[in-house]
């Protein structure tokens, strides 16, 4: 037997609980993924650079000459000798609190992991997870509608996210992150205002004297839809797919393993605190008000994009680590090496 609640969170509980059965589904379809990523891992080759660390060259060479023409094979192949080299030379004397302690890689470090930051504080997964939710607001009681028109919506992030492939390399990845926040900002403005005019009092005396059968309700309730197709078409081409393009560009060698691992752990604790919190907060101050925090949030965001995070299209790993270099030290920098310029600064 299968009960529903009437609260804020019984809405959402009803879509996915009042039909017997339903939640084994959703568990079991998920597993679906794994099983067809483990069968294609199988037909996986290994990496080129850890063929090549393990003195396996023929094993790399042969897999990179199935990415690579003859022409460029060779030159690949000694940038990868090269990389590995300057990597086993220096990797015992790279450790996490490095990061902090060189004012290049402070910087690098603030722009990639504040990307990753704001992602989830933007209220990405906030939306996704309270779908149904939304969909509901719009009139559709029937719990199937409202599960389909969310997959909708899923569909369009994924949608989204490839258009975001297309986009990144011709508009870059700065112009794209603020674009994409400007669009945040609108589309979260107009969710916060169906919210408010879902709980505002006055508004549903209105309805009552004007309309019938609730038609006030489920025009607000499209007010919402709409702002929720407005953020996924916003945010999925780029705060998507730009903070991980940018966090993989932005890094010297040296501390590429140990700056992406630690602003991807940023990432997935910003969607913890925002996951846990929002019912919290939405409980306390209103859902409208809630989705206000994140609007907030998201103009925060513009203005760090524009202070801390730099163009890196078109950009090579060591045009990249020279900009770091002229915004931390300025144009007079000295030549020695990133990781011996951070090392002679704080006595390591």
């Amino acid at each position: 037997m299968y009960t529903c609640g009437s609260s804020f969170t019984g809405i959402l509980s009803r879509v996915y609980t009042c039909v017997p059965g339903t939640w084994r589904w959703m568990l079991g379809v998920s597993g679906v993924p794994a099983v067809v990523q483990f069968i294609l891992m199988l037909f996986l080759p290994e990496s080129p650079r850890w063929l090549y660390m393990k003195n396996e060259k023929s094993e790399a060479i042969a897999v990179l000459s199935k990415i690579y023409d003859p022409d460029r094979l060779e030159v690949e192949v000694d940038l990868l000798s090269a990389a590995l080299e300057e990597e086993t030379l220096s990797k015992n004397s790279v450790k996490y609190t490095d990061v902090f302690k060189s004012k290049e890689i402070r910087l690098a470090f603030l722009a990639g992991a504040g990307l990753q930051a704001f992602q989830q504080f933007t209220g990405i997964n906030t939306v996704m997870y309270y779908s149904p939710t939304i969909v509901q607001m719009a009139g559709f009681t029937s719990n199937k509608l409202a599960l389909l028109l969310s997959l909708i919506v899923a569909g369009m992030n994924a949608i989204g996210t490839v258009l975001g492939i297309i986009l990144i390399d011709r508009f870059g990845r700065r112009r794209l992150a603020l674009t994409s926040l400007f669009g945040v900002v609108l589309s979260l403005i107009v969710l916060s205002g169906a919210f408010f005019l879902q709980s505002s009092q006055s508004f549903s005396e209105i309805c009552e004297a004007y309309f019938l059968n609730g038609g006030c309700k489920r025009g607000s309730g499209w007010f919402a839809i709409a702002g929720l197709v407005l953020y996924i078409a916003f945010f999925s081409p780029g705060m998507g797919p730009v903070p991980w393009a940018v966090n993989s560009e932005i890094y010297p060698g040296t501390y590429r393993g140990v700056c992406g691992g630690m602003s991807a752990t940023v990432n997935w604790v910003s969607n913890l605190i925002v996951a846990q919190s929002f019912l919290s907060i939405a409980a306390a101050v209103g859902t409208a008000s809630t989705v206000l925090i994140l609007v907030g949030v998201a103009v925060i965001a513009i203005f760090f994009v524009l202070a801390f995070v730099p163009e890196t299209k078109g950009l090579s790993f060591e045009q990249v680590e020279r900009l770091w270099k002229e915004r931390a030290w300025g144009s007079g920098y000295e030549t020695e090496s990133l990781l011996e310029n951070g090392s002679n600064r704080n006595g390591i």
